[in-house]
Order: structure tokens, then C-alpha cells, then sequence
């Protein structure tokens, strides 16, 4: 199994103190994290695009850039490119040249997004959501296929034997689709015969194993083979499970009860937080042979190739995310993958 983190960069006001970090300190921060992830051993990490004021990450491909230069091994993607509000060649173009950058390490995860700031802020309208999204992923696509491409679509200018510069360094750019909860797409995504990664942020987890399944079904039903699946979650790791959940849970509850307040949502209580940590819940947060007991328990479930962790939910000391990421690469990578070989 391939392990990584993920961030969308969160720079909030401390919860303990109310400081917030000028965002270059942020991004110098977050070199230092990436940094040490690949020196570790971790296989993965991803910056989320994001358009809002709370975090620092509404250009995935400049940040990754220079964590490339920065580190020799670990794999880089965005986690993910909000693909209805971005032109599909300016994306491949970015990440192909991310590609060349890191020496063949790039991938591209592209998702509808959790926010829909993005729309209106580059002139998209809301109304074609889900059309936006399936015509760009189709021209995504077929840019892996040839230097030069002839397309058209009802959304974007059509595309008349034109070349695409540059061209990454790996032969096919790998391209996964995130899906949060819809059947609809994890089937698409099988029939495309592309990755999935399963956002899974709350409730039971073994209720997602459907969509897993519908994704597997939607590959077969079109002739395709088994593609990959990753689960990508939130969590946070300590030496002990109080000292995570003591570090995790004023930064998580700020964020939650932030998103809460646009969407309806009652504010989050300790209680809540510490049922989303236990073995059937949600959220890895809590000691490392913790974290290692429920990626092996999700492992029954979905069988899955790939598990990413979202550490940054909120915003977290650098010193103490140096640590959780210390741990998942030390303590908790070798053990998995000794378990399943």
C-alpha cells in the first residue's frame, strides 16, 4: 500500500493563542513538512486547491513545484485540481512541467471540489456544474494521448490540430478523480477506467464500500481492468491517543464549526470528535498503533491501494505536525506494509 499526507494549506488563527502565520511563513512551514514526509519514506504528497481566505493554496502546481526542488522521491499531486473552473490545458501543461521538474513524479487528482468559490471567481456558472466537469475531463484526458490534439466541446474553444507543450516525462500523466459520495461518478470513474480516490470525512466507513464496489463494476462493465482505489481521510498522530486528540481537536473543531456555520451544521462537540476517532469512525487521530489498527481495519473492508491522510485540519503547530508526520512515516508505514506485504 502507498501512504502520503495531503493539505490544502490551512492557515487559520491558532485556537490556543489567536496568532496567525504571515503566509509565506506558512509555505516556508509546509516546505519543511514535504521535506521531511520524503526523507521518511512517505509515497505521496498533495496540495488541495482552494480559493479561500483560511488557506494558501489556490495555485497546487507552484507549490508542488517547489517542494520538486526540494525532495528526490516522493510522488506530488494536487488532492485536488477543481477541474469544472480550470482550463484542462493549462492544467496538463502545469503538472507536465511539474513532471520535468521532479523527474517524473507528478500526478494530477481531479475532483468537483467541496467549495464553490472558484465558479464565480474565474466566470463559470453553477448551473453547469456537472457538465463543466465531465466535458474538461474528457479533454484532460485526451491530452495524455498525442503531442497534438483536434477536440470540441460545448464549453470550451475547440482545439484544431494544435500541439501541447510541454510533454511530461512520464509516457501518460497519471490522472485519479476524487469522489466524495455520489454513485453516479464512482462508476464514470471505473467506466473511464481511471483511479478512484474516496473521500471518507465522516459517518461509518464501511458504508462507503459501496461506491469501492460500483467503482469496480463500472471498469468491468467496460472492459477495463481493476483500477486503483484510495481512501484519503483526516487525522493526526502522537505518541499517545490523548495527546493527539488534545493537539487535533481545537483546530479541527475551529474548521468544522467554520464550514458548519455556512452549511447548517450544528457546532461540533468534543463528544462528536472523540466517536469520529475510534476504530469504526472516520477520522485517524490518536498513537501510532492506533492509526496502524484502523488502516489494516479499512483495509478488510476496501482492499485499497492507496491511503492518504489529511493532517493539516486546521491549523496545527509546525513543530507538532513535524511530529505526526515523523510518526506516520517511522512507526506507522513499516508496520503496514510489512501486514500486507
Amino acid at each position: 500500500m502507498e501512504l502520503g499526507i495531503f493539505t490544502f494549506v490551512d492557515n487559520n488563527p491558532d485556537p490556543n493563542t489567536g496568532e496567525k502565520l504571515h503566509p509565506s511563513k506558512r509555505l516556508q512551514n509546509l516546505i519543511e513538512e514535504a521535506e521531511l514526509a520524503d526523507q521518511a519514506g512517505l509515497d505521496i504528497y498533495g496540495i488541495g486547491e482552494h480559493h479561500r481566505e483560511e488557506y494558501v493554496a489556490s495555485a497546487p502546481a507552484v507549490i508542488l513545484s517547489a517542494i520538486a526542488a526540494r525532495t528526490k522521491n516522493i510522488r506530488l499531486t494536487s488532492t485536488v485540481t477543481v477541474l469544472g473552473s480550470e482550463d484542462p490545458v493549462r492544467v496538463f501543461q502545469q503538472f507536465a512541467t511539474l513532471d520535468l521538474l521532479s523527474k517524473g513524479r507528478a500526478e494530477i487528482m481531479v475532483g468537483r471540489g467541496s467549495f464553490i468559490e472558484s465558479f464565480p471567481l474565474f466566470g463559470y456558472d453553477l448551473q453547469n456544474y456537472e457538465e463543466l466537469f465531465e466535458e474538461k475531463l474528457e479533454l484532460l484526458m485526451k491530452l495524455r494521448e498525442n503531442e497534438k490534439i483536434t477536440w470540441s466541446g460545448n464549453f470550451r474553444a475547440a482545439i484544431d490540430d494544435k500541439g501541447i507543450y510541454p510533454q511530461p516525462m512520464q509516457s501518460e500523466l497519471p490522472i485519479w478523480r476524487a469522489v466524495g459520495g455520489t454513485p453516479k461518478s464512482a462508476y464514470v470513474t471505473g467506466a473511464l477506467g481511471l483511479p478512484l480516490a474516496l473521500a471518507i470525512i465522516g459517518g461509518l466507513p464501511e458504508q462507503f464500500k459501496q461506491f469501492a464496489d460500483i467503482h469496480e463494476r463500472g471498469a468491468k462493465d467496460n472492459g477495463k481492468e481493476k483500477p486503483a482505489l484510495s481512501i484519503n481521510s483526516h487525522g493526526f498522530i502522537a505518541e499517545t491517543s490523548e495527546e493527539a486528540k488534545d493537539i487535533a481537536f481545537p483546530a479541527f473543531k475551529q474548521t468544522m464549526d467554520k464550514i458548519g456555520s455556512e452549511r447548517g451544521w450544528a457546532p461540533m462537540s468534543r463528544e462528536q470528535f472523540e466517536s469520529s476517532t475510534m476504530l469504526k469512525g472516520a477520522n485517524f487521530i490518536g498513537s501510532p498503533q492506533e492509526i496502524i489498527d484502523k488502516i489494516l481495519y479499512q483495509h478488510e473492508i476496501f482492499g485499497h491501494d492507496r491511503f492518504l491522510m489529511q493532517m493539516s485540519v486546521g491549523s496545527v503547530p509546525h513543530e507538532k505536525m513535524m511530529k505526526s508526520i515523523e510518526l506516520f512515516a517511522t512507526e506507522v508505514a513499516p508496520v503496514v506494509r510489512k501486514e500486507l506485504g
